[in-house]
């Protein structure tokens, strides 16, 4: 097929020498099935911040480093430069923790190299050695839904115990590989201990789990596996391959309204900040 313009780089770099075919295209980005040399891989090209549903929200940003103070400043004051550090750095947030999650035993894409706005990473394929479907284009059972949710809790808990939580996981950005799911798309993980809003991102990724399997084994639905997964992470007492039951004690303890206004004044922010870039776009 004819490369594509954002590919014409890599070809000319010499990391990709053909192109072929379109794999996805979604709202975040196009992935393309390329050979390199003898091996085939994906690359995936993400599309600008103005054509994208997911926003640089500030809980996502926590914890993640600035190059120096004029980056940061920038950043700050939505100018070109600084949306242009932005974009960079939400890419590279998924090579980094595609690195940090690999080396952690998670179950997800081998990454290459990010160049130009494009990620280079391995092809994830099913037994026949075609790309592999994602977990909503897949027909399940009752027995392997339930072995696939509890593949995938073990993948949350090596996440969690390397420092990272998806932050968007559902059945869309699941693969159905040869060997079991791999975890895909990964540019807004967030860090488990800088980041304020970890606890109900986790729970909202356990949650969508449990909904999506639960369509098949309903024994699933209402189960707490994702509070049950916090509690042993911030106890200290979280191991792979734990044995969860998706049942926790009521807290009983009394609300912090000083913690609900904190929540209610990081929210606020959000929105504002989500407005602001809203208007930059459009300017």
């Amino acid at each position: 097929m004819k490369i594509p313009a954002r590919l014409q780089p890599l070809f000319e770099e010499g990391l990709i020498d053909e192109v072929v075919r379109q794999l996805t295209s979604g709202k975040e980005a196009t992935v393309y099935v390329v050979r390199c040399g003898d091996e085939i891989r994906c690359a995936k090209v993400y599309k600008d911040a103005a054509q994208r549903s997911f926003r640089h929200s500030t809980v996502y940003q926590e914890g993640r480093k600035v190059k120096n103070s004029r980056e940061a400043r920038a950043r700050g004051k939505g100018t070109s430069y600084g949306r242009k550090m932005a974009e960079e750095a939400w890419q590279n947030a998924e090579v980094d923790a595609l690195f940090r999650l690999a080396t952690a035993g998670v179950r997800v894409p081998q990454p290459h190299i990010c160049f130009e706005g494009v990620l280079l990473m391995e092809l994830v394929t099913d037994a026949e050695g075609n790309a592999a479907p994602r977990l909503n284009d897949v027909e399940l059972d009752e027995l392997t839904a339930l072995e696939v949710h509890a593949l995938l809790l073990d993948q949350v808990v090596l996440m969690l115990r390397a420092g990272m939580i998806h932050g968007d996981l559902s059945e869309y950005n699941i693969l159905m590989g040869a060997d079991g799911p791999v975890i895909i798309d990964l540019p807004q993980a967030v860090d488990a201990v800088a980041s304020s809003g970890a606890a109900a991102m986790l729970e909202r990724d356990v949650g969508n789990l449990a909904t999506y399997c639960g369509q098949y084994a309903p024994q699933l639905i209402g189960r707490e596996y994702g509070k049950e997964i916090w509690a042993l992470y911030r106890a200290g007492r979280l191991v792979n391959g734990a044995a969860l039951t998706g049942c926790i004690a009521a807290d009983t303890r009394r609300v912090d309204p000083d913690v609900v206004l904190r929540e209610l004044a990081l929210a606020r922010k959000e929105a504002r900040e989500e407005a602001d870039l809203a208007r930059l776009e459009r300017s």
